[in-house]
């Protein structure tokens, strides 16, 4: 047999192939495939054709018998993938798989009850930038520049020298005062970030809802009757609230304010270390000098701003005792929500 019947003859088998494999459905292909390309199939029966032509014609040979093989080959592997899908591979009559449905994160769930609660006492809903000056953050604040909280070890600062991540969604105030003239009454929601150690209580990333109210005659009543209106509407009309004097750069006067615990009501348990109180956040009227940094005229207007971390209400609302639970993304405990 000379080159050329040879060459003949793998082109015929290739042909032969291709023509079975059009016709060929996912039982029959295997064994073609066999037929073809098995060890004793019609390829291997030609391949040994080759050791009977003289040695300057072998290496050309071999080449255009190699060729072919790939060829093969790759027919079989591209009819595969189309033969089976020709094929029945579910029954169109079963119903369909119902995908699970995700749930709220719980403190995506407190964001909104505590939103809902404040749109319906009248406050609308202001945002601001994550990353802020040390302007906002603290100055427009009245925080000086020797407070403890502008240090190092508490707040996290960028290369940029008068940048960081806001330590508390109060500069939002500042942007909402400077933009618009009294009344105001809007609050914040959103994340905040310090630099403090992580335990069971605390977490360098977190969640506050800021409020604030200006205008002519506002009173600490005023803030203590939406602070207890909010307290029974998130956690029962039996709830109690207490305030506390304390002191704040930004707020004059200034308070803290307790939940009764919803959990053992007033009796002591874990949830509450046994005092029967749960520690919210704080509050007051809001300093003169604020006012003065947005052009506000204190002897006109007055105001107070509150704020709430929205873990700690999560933590009580839902009895949990440790703030890492929010944050490890295990399902066993987000599936609860």
């Amino acid at each position: 047999m000379n080159l050329e019947e040879l060459g003949q003859q793998f082109r015929q088998l290739l042909r032969d192939a291709e023509h079975a494999a059009k016709s060929a459905d996912a039982a029959s292909l295997a064994q073609l495939r066999a037929e073809f390309l098995g060890r004793k199939g019609r390829l291997a029966q030609l391949m040994k054709a080759l050791a009977g032509l003289p040695a300057e014609l072998r290496p050309e040979a071999g080449k255009f018998a190699n060729e072919i093989k790939q060829k093969l080959e790759n027919l079989f592997a591209d009819f595969s993938p189309h033969e089976k899908r020709k094929s029945p591979i579910f029954d169109a009559t079963l119903p369909g798989r119902k995908s699970p449905l995700g749930g709220l994160h719980p403190i995506g769930r407190v964001f909104r009850e505590i939103i809902e609660i404040f749109h319906g006492m009248g406050f609308s809903v202001a945002s601001g930038p994550e990353i802020e000056t040390e302007y906002y953050n603290f100055d427009a604040l009245n925080t000086p520049e020797n407070h403890p909280a502008r240090d190092i070890q508490d707040t996290f600062y960028l290369q940029k020298k008068g940048w960081l991540l806001r330590t508390h969604t109060s500069p939002v105030q500042i942007h909402v005062m400077e933009s618009q003239k009294p009344p105001v009454r809007v609050i914040v929601p959103g994340k905040c970030y310090r630099r403090d150690a992580i335990d069971a209580t605390h977490y360098y990333a977190f969640h506050q809802v800021e409020g604030l109210y200006v205008d002519e005659d506002v009173t600490l009543a005023d803030l203590k009757g939406v602070i207890y209106g909010f307290a029974r509407q998130l956690l029962g009309k039996d709830a109690e609230v207490r305030f506390r004097p304390h002191f704040f750069p930004f707020t004059e006067p200034s308070v803290e304010y307790d939940f009764s615990c919803p959990s053992c009501k007033g009796a002591g348990c874990r949830i509450c270390k046994g005092t029967g109180w749960l520690e919210i956040s704080g509050a007051g009227m809001v300093d003169p000098e604020v006012f003065k940094a947005v052009g506000y005229d204190p002897d006109k207007v007055q105001g107070y701003a509150f704020g709430m971390g929205v873990e700690r209400i999560a933590m009580v609302k839902y009895g949990i005792d440790d703030i890492r639970m929010f944050y490890e993304n295990d399902l066993a405990f987000l599936e609860q929500f």
